[in-house]
């Protein structure tokens, strides 16, 4: 709105903006369908990362073969937060892989094609998802959208790879 010579804002401050953004909750939904363990959590509040939170999530995205619990990047944590929030999903994001030990991942690299060497599941840093009411395609489509790493995309075994590295997209 115009008010002489001068721009009248309705809208917030640039720093109230950024004040709101950093007090936002975030909370995750996680199924781990190995170990069957399950956690509701919000792992942020007021700006900043709660230890015991973060604790309890790394613990469900351990390796579920070796048992290894890595801390997870918290970049990761708040992609999988971002889809939630556009998805609003009725059940939990079901993490077929999360952390994975360099044992294990040296082990799925002889038994499959087109595991990485140096796989940033390694790193806490990649975890490989599922929504089971969206569609594999579909989650493809908005974490690709979101443009904060890697998306590959796995139609045949029903889940898509997510990770914190450099933005790229390919199809396994």
């Amino acid at each position: 709105m115009q008010s002489g010579r001068y721009f009248v804002h309705s809208s917030p401050p640039l720093f109230g903006s950024i004040r709101s953004l950093s007090l936002q909750e975030k909370q995750l939904s996680l199924y781990n369908p190995y170990t069957r363990e399950q956690i509701n959590i919000s792992y942020f509040i007021q700006g900043r990362y709660l230890p015991e939170a973060l604790e309890k999530i790394n613990y469900i995205l351990r390796g579920h073969r070796t048992g290894e619990i890595k801390p997870m990047d918290t970049r990761l944590l708040d992609l999988l937060h971002a889809i939630s929030r556009e998805v609003q999903p009725n059940s939990p994001f079901h993490v077929v892989s999360g952390y994975r030990s360099p044992s294990t991942n040296e082990m799925l690299r002889r038994r499959r094609r087109g595991v990485a060497k140096n796989s940033l599941h390694m790193e806490g840093k990649a975890a490989d998802i599922r929504l089971p009411d969206l569609s594999t395609a579909s989650l493809r489509r908005i974490a690709a959208g979101m443009e904060r790493g890697e998306v590959g995309y796995y139609p045949r075994l029903r889940f898509v790879h997510l990770d914190v590295g450099e933005v790229r997209y390919w199809r396994g």
